[in-house]
């Protein structure tokens, strides 16, 4: 099993190209299950879910083929593929591959939609909490499936179509928005989405969804109005930049200091998190190219935060400030109100010398002026690289195990700090 090896210590100075956006990539692929027409995507990140999502879309008959490079960019990142639906040969999504990745999941939208039937297996993917799939089934009933539960599945049937109706979330689920937006943009009439996510990603699908002819206005406020049609047709659409990865780098170099242009990173995609970074101590600026990060060797500030859902700070970015806030100059106080499960990496880092306490959703953070090398163990995506980024601070060398985590959702990661002046290298084996 594949690790990585770091030692600590360097600036990082330079420049890192931002993928795009895995959580922008993932619906916009399972989108193309709604036309027989090919949906071309840009910027598809070379990632695990990616590869993983491309064999469950393929047992339900989606062609696809990879072309070209992303613009004035090495060979090897972001890619255009092509799919094509043309024809649907399986409607069924089995648990042994649904149970890999917990978004293969929203796949029930598109086959419902066009098909009239899906039979999903139950979702799997990273352990930080149940995460329920209620607001799937209860949002597509209202649309009018007949959903049941069976042995591990869930089995929806639409035979007359789906109907468009009004449906509130009780709770804000990026998820569950991606997949009734997905069905509604087939059903017969109007459907209203209230308490929607906000989320970029979230308008990303809409304009990809709208590219392709379907009608759908508001997405990007709490309240999305999608028209139905009958047949939506292929487009080419080119997702975001990856704003996680992008705050990642961001509190990694204010972690370490130095001065890094963050390319293709967009500002408005997570004001919210580079404002918190900015407080930290970092210059945070944007130009032409993208975002640049800088630290001139100044302490950490200590900044208490909270996860909201967007435009708040991120919960996918959580993990990655617990790990800058370990060698600030203070106590801090980090409030997690989106996954219940989300601290498993407070004990990893506590291997590199960090003093974090846990008080119900929160942690308390009280900054230490060295942490040290240390062997760890990544306990999920974000919390895998929270101890890549205490490990670039720390004195001397720490290995990071079970690192096909971080390859679930960070391209290259080694090569792009590496390039940066980081010592870290990928050991095999």
């Amino acid at each position: 099993m594949d690790r990585i090896r770091i030692v600590g210590g360097n600036e990082l100075r330079g420049a890192i190209p931002i993928s795009g956006a895995k959580n922008a990539a993932l619906p916009l692929m399972i989108a193309s299950l709604m036309t027989d027409d090919t949906l071309t995507l840009e910027n598809v990140p070379h990632l695990a879910d990616v590869e993983q999502l491309i064999r469950i879309l393929g047992n339900h008959g989606v062609d696809y083929s990879v072309n070209g490079r992303r613009e004035r960019q090495d060979a090897g990142y972001s890619r255009t593929i092509h799919f094509t639906a043309r024809n649907i040969v399986d409607t069924v999504a089995p648990y042994e591959l649904v149970s890999k990745m917990r978004a293969s999941f929203w796949v029930i939208g598109p086959l419902l939609a066009r098909m009239g039937e899906a039979k999903v297996s139950l979702p799997g993917g990273c352990a930080i909490g149940t995460r329920p799939v209620d607001l799937f089934i209860d949002g597509l009933r209202a649309l009018g499936a007949e959903i049941e539960i069976e042995s591990g599945y869930v089995v929806a049937k639409a035979p007359r179509g789906l109907v468009g109706n009004r449906f509130v979330f009780p709770k804000v689920s990026v998820g569950a928005t991606h997949v009734l937006m997905m069905a509604a943009s087939l059903a017969k009439g109007e459907t209203i989405l209230e308490n929607a996510a906000r989320e970029p990603e979230v308008v990303n699908l809409a304009d990809c969804l709208n590219a392709m002819g379907a009608r759908i206005s508001g997405a990007g406020t709490s309240t999305i109005t999608i028209e139905g049609v009958t047949a939506l047709s292929g487009a080419r659409h080119r997702i975001i930049p990856d704003r996680i990865e992008t705050g990642t780098y961001a509190m990694a170099v204010a972690m370490t200091g130095g001065d890094v242009l963050l390319e293709g990173a967009r500002m408005d995609l997570l004001d919210k998190a580079l404002a918190i970074v900015a407080q930290t101590g970092a210059q945070v600026t944007q130009t032409n190219e993208g975002i640049r990060i800088a630290r001139n060797g100044a302490g950490i500030s200590p900044v208490d935060v909270t996860t909201e859902p967007f435009p708040g700070f991120p919960t996918d970015l959580q993990a990655q400030f617990m790990g800058l806030m370990t060698m600030s100059n203070g106590r801090s106080k980090i409030t997690e109100t989106i996954f219940e499960n989300r601290f498993m990496h407070v004990q990893e880092l506590a291997r590199l010398g960090a003093k974090i306490s846990l008080a119900g959703q929160s942690a308390i953070v009280d900054g230490v002026p060295r942490l040290k090398g240390a062997q760890v163990m990544a306990t999920d995506l974000r919390a895998s690289v929270s101890l890549v980024i205490a490990a670039l601070a720390a004195d001397g060398e720490t290995t990071v195990n079970r690192v096909y985590h971080l390859d679930r959702g960070f391209e290259r990661l080694e090569e792009k700090l590496s390039r940066c002046g980081a010592t870290i290298e990928r050991i095999s084996g």
